[in-house]
């Protein structure tokens, strides 16, 4: 007993200490709660403190975002069981299918308001028939089409029309990694619509969905609607066009992709002039360089584009480019990959000079030469679904099979695709389909029809071989 009082006196003293000493222990037991600070009112008629705000830049450009409509039409699907005119006649189905209405809505930006000049994608206005344009004032105005282009996915429309608003264009090879910016568009329809995110990553490709790919992936909400919007920095700049989104249920799950307003700026220019987008080309087959390359080649740093195969009466060849050479630099830009090779000179036009840095068994050369014009690829929609994705041109003529065969050159394969799957490879020549000679797009396309439900026979020719490729 008396050692349990001493007990309760030593907690006793402790406990006054405390209290006498440690002022959090007097906070925290007082009246029996954690004690708040005192509540503030603010005075009548007083000003709040300011608050972070993008709302200043959003007014000052949001009238140069602007709302696509689209009305379309496109052939009607014929079921497959009627392609057979036996059974057309015994069902009595018509024999041709009639083309089906659609109706389509997405963004756009006004790059140029004294010539109407309005920033959208190809996708947005594909198989129009009438573009019309809402302003944020509520105008309705009938668009044009200048122009587009299918590889970059970019269109640019025209509207006359007085008191428009541009947006300044910004710098996109200036943006890092974690820069806020703000997508801006017209999501399912709703109406005009800003979203806050940071930019996640630079340099996307690889995705397949466009021929040339550099994307800016944001986790800026970009819902369908959004699609040739602008993604803008805190500034009020375009930086980029919003293209698309990676979803598994078609809305946002924070990866959005849109196209750096650098290389969107540089197409629209040539649309503007020509009404379409050259490319030049150096006339050779790339590759990337892996690890094990890297090794065998001896190559240090493994990085740049490898040459795989020089056409002839290419500028390539002229200026004595040879296969196993690696493209470290353009213009005094370094090349990572095949694809950045391809984005760089996919930009410039035929006749433009370009200076490269070459490595060659451990030596480093300059090389300078005038880029050559390019084959225009054919419009992925001409195509028909299993061989969308893929760039087809006519056998180049400096290709050493131009006069030995017939078929189309692969000249691009968006990675993921079908054809991709199949096994086609950029730099293959497609000369058969099910047996039957190919020569054209339409080729393709009708060949894909009539093999509708199952699998088909591609032949293809590649280097100094053939072989064939299942494509189901």
């Amino acid at each position: 007993m008396k050692r349990f009082m001493i007990g309760v006196a030593a907690v006793v003293v402790a406990g006054a200490l405390a209290w006498a000493y440690v002022p959090q222990v007097r906070t925290l037991f007082h009246d029996g709660t954690p004690s708040r600070p005192p509540l503030v009112l603010a005075e009548p008629g007083s000003t709040p403190p300011a608050m972070p705000s993008l709302h200043p830049v959003l007014t000052r450009v949001s009238g140069a975002v602007v709302n696509v409509s689209v009305e379309g039409s496109r052939p009607g699907a014929m079921n497959p069981l009627l392609e057979d005119p036996f059974f057309r006649r015994f069902f009595g189905a018509p024999e041709a299918v009639p083309e089906q209405k659609s109706n389509s809505v997405g963004s756009g930006v006004i790059i140029d308001a004294a010539n109407g000049y309005i920033l959208t994608n190809r996708h947005v206005i594909a198989d129009a028939d009438r573009v019309e344009v809402t302003l944020t004032d509520r105008r309705e105005l009938e668009a044009k089409l200048v122009g587009a282009d299918a590889e970059m996915d970019i269109a640019v429309l025209k509207v006359d029309a007085a008191d428009l608003v541009a947006m300044p264009v910004g710098d996109s090879s200036a943006l890092k990694t974690g820069d806020f910016v703000v997508a801006m568009g017209n999501p399912f329809g709703l109406g005009q619509t800003a979203t806050l995110g940071i930019v996640s990553a630079l340099g996307r490709s690889g995705l397949g969905i466009e021929g040339y790919e550099d994307f800016i992936q944001t986790d800026a909400s970009i819902n369908p609607g959004n699609s040739g919007g602008a993604l803008v920095d805190q500034s009020g700049n375009l930086i980029g066009i919003n293209t698309a989104i990676l979803s598994r249920s078609g809305g946002n799950i924070g990866i959005g992709f849109a196209i750096p307003v650098n290389m969107a700026m540089r197409a629209a220019r040539q649309i503007i002039e020509h009404g379409s987008v050259e490319r030049g080309q150096i006339g050779v087959s790339i590759q990337d360089i892996t690890p094990e390359l890297a090794d065998a080649m001896q190559i240090k740093p493994w990085s740049g584009a490898l040459v795989a195969n020089v056409m002839r009466g290419t500028p390539a060849e002229q200026a004595g480019l040879r296969a196993g050479d690696v493209i470290a630099e353009v213009n005094g830009h370094d090349i990572s990959s095949g694809t950045e090779l391809r984005n760089r000179v996919g930009l410039m036009r035929p006749g433009e000079e370009v200076k490269l840095q070459v490595q060659r068994n451990g030596k480093v050369m300059k090389v300078s030469l005038k880029l050559a014009a390019r084959e225009q690829a054919a419009d992925a929609s001409a195509l028909g679904n299993r061989f969308a994705g893929l760039g087809i041109t006519p056998i180049p003529e400096g290709h050493p099979l131009s006069r030995e065969t017939t078929g189309l050159y692969v000249q691009s394969v968006a990675p993921g695709s079908k054809a991709a799957r199949a096994g086609i490879r950029e730099g293959d020549i497609i000369v058969e389909v099910d047996r039957r000679p190919v020569a054209t797009p339409d080729d393709l396309r009708q060949a894909e029809t009539a093999a509708a439900g199952r699998p088909m026979l591609v032949h293809i020719v590649r280097g100094a071989g053939s072989l064939f490729l299942a494509m189901p």
